[in-house]
């Protein structure tokens, strides 16, 4: 049976974005953001460059399309870690760890979310809904952890007295000192900064615990 040519042309037009994307990537990786022009870009996704102003408007929203790609991946890095653990706590603590691994793994999508506040200053109205859309998933999914772990018992009601602020205080901190072992990458080695953020999730998962 033949594909109806709606889907056909959304299917179509789907793989050219994503193409595009992809394109942006290597060439961000390779020329660095600045140094990127259109024309780069449309070379390495073989397209015209007027039929890539048809996807995009300019570099920045083929910038702030990367980083609706990152928050994506992380909100991956999420429910699996959601999935993979039975307690409210010990969710928590695998989101940590996987929110580390996805610093670790793809730094460019982490640096990318790390300048996501102010590229949606500058979005278009879509293209702030959809990546306020995927920072709320995230924060949702630490909420729902949290929620879990009051009503498991392994979390204290007598700290946790909103979820919401408690998410926004963990995601916070470990993000801090993300950026701190970054920042001091050449006088911190890789096992120490492993030992860091370990030492930094024990603190954190610890002050949530139950007595």
């Amino acid at each position: 049976m033949n594909e109806p040519l709606k889907t056909r042309r959304e299917r179509e037009k789907q793989e050219r974005y994503d193409t595009i994307l992809d394109a942006a990537e290597c060439v961000f990786a390779e020329k660095g953001y600045e140094r990127t022009s259109m024309d780069d870009i449309a070379r390495t996704a073989s397209l015209s460059r007027a039929l890539l102003y048809v996807y995009f408007r300019d570099k920045a929203a083929i910038q702030r399309g990367i980083m609706l790609r990152a928050g994506q991946s992380l909100v991956d890095r999420f429910q699996n870690a959601l999935a993979q653990s039975d307690t409210g706590l010990a969710q928590i603590r695998a989101m940590g760890e996987a929110y580390y691994r996805f610093y670790q793994e793809e730094p460019d999508y982490f640096s990318a979310l790390t300048k996501a506040s102010t590229a949606m200053a500058e979005a278009e109205d879509e293209q702030v809904s959809e990546m306020l859309c995927s920072r709320n998933e995230l924060m949702q999914l630490m909420e729902a952890a949290i929620h879990k772990g009051l009503q498991d018992g392994t979390m204290s009601r007598a700290r946790i007295t909103s979820p919401a602020q408690t998410a926004l205080y963990l995601r916070g901190a470990l993000h801090g000192v993300i950026l701190l072992c970054q920042a001091e990458a050449a006088a911190l080695p890789a096992s120490q900064a492993d030992l860091l953020i370990q030492h930094s999730m024990d603190m954190l998962t610890h002050s949530l615990a139950s007595e």
